[in-house]
């Protein structure tokens, strides 16, 4: 083929036919030279061997047929059974069992065109390359002999003993491996499979980029994402954009800016409003997370949450520095300042723990290890219990009890049945207090093994310091709770800054850092604030 590939027939170089059995002018065929039998042409260092051949050199015209085979140097050699050459159109073509090799490739088609001109060989009648990596198969293809790129359309077909590549276009470069697809687009492997509308695929280095719609399928996780990083040698995929990372055994998906999956170490990590929505009845949870981590195979899979930690939930919110979701148990921890929001309830303590029923999808348990309390605002002040630690159940997905064990300490408002408050209720135990709740309202306290405690009327209470009205730690968090699951990407303030303190820890404030007052200018004195009643 590359025969045509140069200047091609010029008037001052005419065709040289070096050897036939047999050379005549036909007059069945006006200005043909014919030759017949082993015949042997050359042309500006190309050569064409066939049986027969019709030279037409005023219309620089040649037809060859029969074993047609020819070269170029060592580097190309074609086979077919038939060839025409079209001097003034500088298009040659050549049909019946088209065999194209070069040092690179094996080309086979059944017509086979090739404009000399652009160095351009195309076919429209279906054809496949085989290279040292990759058969490919297409409807149409064109080759471009200068950059070795191969461009394939309808029903492309890219298999090697590793992995199988359907698209409807691709660019394919038989030096490097390198395929850039378009459209929709399937890369099949054992181990998983990739689906994009646009991407770079490498088939020798196995790395490949993709974009537009772009998802890995694994057995049970799918990746996507805007743009997608692969590489088959380490296992290693990366996202960025609209990450979405779908859990299809636990029916959880995570959502983010980006992501990274490893396979060997059945990880995913996701930052950049990362968060974890699993579904509970109908009722997504969702997790969030400066980062969050999916690690484990599937029947031990664990969801870790870092730095900033909030929980939506539309009848429970939760807040802390770091988490530990266990999907096979539906045990949820929550570490350093956590915070639990649940049925008007807040409850904090060293760590909270909270348990869901995997075959019914509901909350089950909430156990607080450690300064457990529980704070419930009332119109009057604030309802209170404390204890070291704290046990809770749900029914229906709602808080019914609470069990604080150990030191445990209450401050309850009481009501009768039509809301008027007739008391105050401040008690110690040395065992557990335990408080019942129904409809997001104080049912029943049960006292165990009582020390101390102090029922105040409504008048007594309001004598009592702002301090005797806290129990001690109280904390008020209520600005940091997300009403709504956009709300957990809301940063908030340091706890420190954000703390309503009781008026005990106020003073001790005042004693470290000094007067808290601003220092007023001489010319303007001013008033003392009346006092709190």
């Amino acid at each position: 083929m590359v025969l045509f590939s140069f200047k091609g027939f010029t008037q001052s170089k005419k065709i040289k036919i070096l050897k036939a059995d047999n050379t005549m002018v036909d007059p069945r065929y006006p200005g043909a030279i014919v030759s017949l039998g082993n015949v042997f042409i050359e042309h500006e260092g190309a050569t064409l061997r066939c049986d027969k051949a019709y030279i037409y050199q005023d219309q620089k015209l040649i037809k060859a047929m029969g074993n047609v085979i020819i070269n170029q140097g060592d580097t190309i050699t074609q086979y077919s059974k038939y060839v025409d050459y079209d001097g003034e159109k500088k298009l040659a073509t050549s049909w019946g069992d088209v065999v194209l090799k070069d040092e690179l490739m094996i080309l086979k088609t059944d017509t086979l065109f090739f404009d000399r001109e652009n160095q351009h060989l195309y076919y429209n009648c279906g054809g496949t390359i085989k290279d040292t990596t990759n058969l490919l198969k297409s409807k149409l293809g064109n080759y471009y002999l200068r950059t070795n790129k191969f461009q394939a359309f309808n029903h492309v077909d890219v298999t090697n003993r590793d992995s199988k590549l359907v698209s409807e276009r691709l660019d394919y470069f038989t030096k490097t491996g390198v395929a850039d697809v378009y459209g929709p687009t399937t890369i099949t492997s054992a181990e998983n499979s990739i689906y994009t509308e646009k991407g770079h695929h490498n088939s020798k280095t196995n790395i490949s980029h993709f974009l537009d719609n772009s998802k890995i399928f694994y057995g049970d996780r799918t990746i996507a994402g805007d743009s997608l990083y692969y590489n088959r040698n380490t296992e290693y995929a990366s996202a960025t954009g609209n990450i979405i990372v779908l859990d299809t055994v636990n029916d959880s998906v995570i959502r983010g800016g980006y992501a990274e999956y490893f396979k060997n170490k059945d990880s995913v990590y996701v930052t950049d409003r990362a968060v974890a929505i699993s579904a509970l009845e109908n009722d997504s949870i969702y997790i969030h997370g400066d980062k969050l981590m999916v690690t484990g195979k599937v029947e031990d899979r664990l969801i870790k949450a870092f730095k900033r930690v909030k929980i939506f939930k539309s009848n429970i919110q939760a807040k802390c520095d770091s988490l530990i979701t266990e999907e096979k148990t539906g045990i949820t921890k929550l570490f350093i300042n956590p915070v639990l929001w649940a049925e008007g309830s807040q409850i904090t303590g060293d760590t909270i723990q909270f348990v869901s029923n995997k075959l019914t999808e509901q909350l089950d348990s909430l156990y607080v290890r450690n300064n457990g309390f529980m704070v419930k605002k009332d119109s009057a002040g604030y309802s209170q219990l404390k204890g070291k630690n704290m046990f809770g159940k749900f029914k229906d997905n709602s808080l019914i009890s609470l069990d604080a064990v150990g030191n445990s300490e209450t401050l309850f408002f009481l009501r009768s049945e039509d809301d008027e408050l007739f008391g105050i209720d401040k008690k110690q135990c040395s065992k557990n207090i335990l408080i019942l709740l129904e409809n997001n309202d104080l049912k029943s306290i049960d006292y165990f093994q009582m020390i101390s405690g102090t029922t105040y009327p409504p008048s007594e209470f309001e004598k009592l310091s702002e301090d005797q009205k806290l129990l001690n730690g109280f904390v008020w968090r209520e600005n940091e709770r997300p009403l709504t699951k956009d709300d957990i990407f809301i940063k908030d303030k340091p706890l420190e800054d954000t703390k309503e303190k009781s008026p005990k820890n106020k003073e001790k404030e005042v004693k470290k850092t000094g007067n808290p007052k601003p220092k007023q200018k001489p010319s303007r004195p001013t008033k003392k604030p009346p006092l709190k009643k």
